[in-house]
């Protein structure tokens, strides 16, 4: 399995546990929440870095 497919069952593993312990909305908001504030807390450079990776990957593909 590749490495996104990890993540992605892991996603949707934790999504599984997290909307039958504490419901869908705060679930939800955990999900979305938890990678939108660790990319806030990176500083300028660190997201430039994280964009560049991005974008490169991207071009592999074509």
């Amino acid at each position: 399995m590749s490495t996104s497919g990890k993540v992605a069952a892991a996603g949707v593993v934790a999504a599984i546990v997290l909307f039958w312990t504490i419901g869908f909305w705060p679930g939800l908001l955990v999900l979305i929440g938890v990678p939108t504030a660790a990319y806030l807390l990176l500083d300028s450079s660190q997201r430039r870095r994280l964009k560049h990776v991005a974008r490169n990957r991207k071009q592999i593909g074509r």
